[in-house]
């Protein structure tokens, strides 16, 4: 399947930059994050705010909304689970980072023909241990020419349908106190307006029986295809996205 493009044609009409790049005396700043409490973590950096401006040697950095795996290594780091599951693997970070930690896991991907949000390839219940799952932003960026891909989707309500089921097939493959880790970004559409994905994303999770198992935690966005822009348009840019950890409750077990 030959490479799609990544720019969203809904978007860009509004969006026009002025010019490639920032100019060159712009000089990044950074703020100084608070100190964290000290407690048992194995993991004593992974807070609220994930700020981490090196990707890491893991997956492909030149594949579309590709994030890095620093964040999937200290999560698996401090839930320490046993088999990982990753639905929409891209690039293979997540494996990448399962690999280089001795952990098992499975990773498919659209471009593989594997359709993360239907029930024929749902996987088998209560079957991993931690889902990683960095799904797309609605039609922020297109990823696969397959019309199943979530970025293809033509409407909102059609997105949202099938990134339910995708929740759904995942809290079903879980094991009991299982986690459902999900990257998501809210997302500005010339069509719809400001969309808040990431209050859709616990929507449909906590619909699905699961229970969030901690704090949001804010990834800061370093190395963003858009901070090298001007636009024209006057906006409040977004420089984080939000990595929402879902955990299934033993309860729900036996939840159809």
């Amino acid at each position: 399947m030959k490479q799609s493009s990544i720019i969203n044609p809904f978007y860009a009409a509004r969006m026009q930059p002025k010019v490639d790049m920032l100019p060159r005396n712009t000089i990044p700043k950074y703020a100084r994050l608070p100190v964290a409490p000290r407690n048992g973590s194995p993991v004593p950096h992974l807070t609220s705010l994930y700020h981490f401006h090196r990707a890491g040697e893991y997956g492909d950095r030149k594949y579309p909304g590709n994030c890095g795996g620093n964040l999937i290594k200290d999560l698996l780091l401090y839930f320490q689970p046993g088999l990982v599951f990753d639905p929409m693997t891209g690039s293979g970070t997540c494996a990448d980072v399962c690999k280089e930690l001795n952990i098992p896991c499975m990773s498919f991907d659209i471009h593989q023909g594997y359709d993360a949000c239907s029930t024929e390839d749902a996987p088998k219940a209560e079957t991993f241990d931690f889902i990683w799952a960095h799904p797309a932003y609605w039609r922020q960026k297109l990823y696969a020419d397959d019309p199943r891909d979530l970025s293809r989707s033509p409407t909102l309500d059609h997105f949202l349908r099938r990134y339910g089921q995708f929740i759904r097939n995942s809290a079903h493959a879980l094991k009991p106190h299982g986690k459902l880790a999900i990257l998501m970004g809210d997302y500005c559409d010339r069509e719809e307006g400001f969309v808040p994905l990431t209050w859709h994303t616990k929507r449909l999770a906590f619909a699905n029986g699961l229970q969030q198992c901690c704090t949001d935690i804010i990834r800061f966005s370093h190395g963003a295809s858009s901070s090298r822009k001007v636009y024209r348009s006057s906006f409040i840019p977004g420089l984080h996205d939000t990595c929402m950890i879902f955990e299934k409750p033993a309860n729900e077990r036996n939840r159809p």
